[in-house]
C-alpha cells in the first residue's frame, strides 16, 4: 500500500502528539510520586523512556510541563461542569453540583496536586500568558454559573442569596474534602474513602437547596 505525503504528514503529527500526551502523563505521575522538587527533566526524560532533547522539543521547560498539566485539569472541569449545567437547564438542578464534585473528588490526589502546581507558577513570568489564559477560562465558568444560579433562585430552587454564595460553598466543600483526604489525624478512618467522598458529594448536590438557610 502506497503512502502518501499527507499520510506521512498525519502519522508524523499522531507520533508527535501521542509522544507529549506521554511527556505529560510521566511528568503526572512522577510529581505525585516524588514531589515537585524531585522531579526534572532529565527525570521525565528517563522514566518516559525518550531522549531530554525529545523533551525539549514539545516543552521548553519543567515549568511549561506542569502548567499544561494544569491548564488541562482546568479543561476538564470546566467541559464536564458545562455538561452539568446543559442537564441543569434541561430540568436536572443538581447536575451542575454533581459533575463539579464528581470532578474534584474523583482523584483527590490530582486535584491535590493541580492546586500546588497552580500556586508554584503563579509568579513564574515563563508561564504569564498561559496562566492568564487559565484565569480568562475561570472567569467566564464564573459568569455562567452566576446565570444558571440566579435562574434556579429565580424558580425558588435554592436559596435567595448572592448567586456566588451558592458555588463558592460547592468549592469550599470539595476543598474540604479533597484537604481530609490528606490530614494524618483521620488517616485510620480512610478504610472507606471512596464512600465517603461520595457522601460529602451527595450533600454538596443539595447544599443551598431552598428551606436549608437559617440566617442568625
Amino acid at each position: 500500500m502506497t503512502t502518501t505525503s499527507t499520510d506521512r504528514i498525519r502519522l508524523k503529527k499522531q507520533r508527535f502528539l501521542e509522544r507529549e500526551q506521554l511527556i505529560k502523563d510521566t511528568t503526572l505521575g512522577l510529581l505525585i510520586r516524588d514531589g515537585v522538587e524531585k522531579v526534572t527533566v532529565s527525570a521525565i526524560a528517563t522514566e518516559a523512556g525518550i531522549g531530554k532533547g525529545t523533551v525539549y522539543k514539545h516543552f521548553q521547560s519543567k515549568a511549561e510541563i506542569m502548567m499544561r498539566i494544569v491548564s488541562d485539569y482546568e479543561q476538564m472541569l470546566v467541559s464536564n461542569v458545562n455538561e452539568g449545567i446543559k442537564a441543569t437547564e434541561n430540568g436536572d438542578p443538581g447536575a451542575a453540583a454533581k459533575a463539579y464534585f464528581d470532578s474534584r473528588l474523583a482523584n483527590p490526589a490530582l486535584d491535590r496536586l493541580v492546586q500546588q502546581l497552580e500556586f508554584r507558577l503563579e509568579a513564574d513570568e515563563s508561564v504569564a500568558i498561559e496562566m492568564e489564559r487559565l484565569h480568562k477560562i475561570r472567569h467566564s465558568m464564573v459568569e455562567t454559573l452566576n446565570n444558571m444560579v440566579s435562574k434556579l433562585i429565580e424558580r425558588g430552587l435554592l436559596e435567595d442569596v448572592p448567586p456566588h454564595y451558592h458555588y463558592l460553598a460547592c468549592w469550599a466543600l470539595a476543598q474540604g474534602a479533597v484537604d481530609v483526604c490528606f490530614n494524618q489525624g483521620f488517616a485510620d478512618q480512610f478504610d472507606d474513602k471512596e464512600k465517603l467522598l461520595n457522601f460529602i458529594a451527595n450533600i454538596g448536590v443539595t447544599m443551598g437547596n431552598r428551606g436549608q438557610f437559617r440566617e442568625h
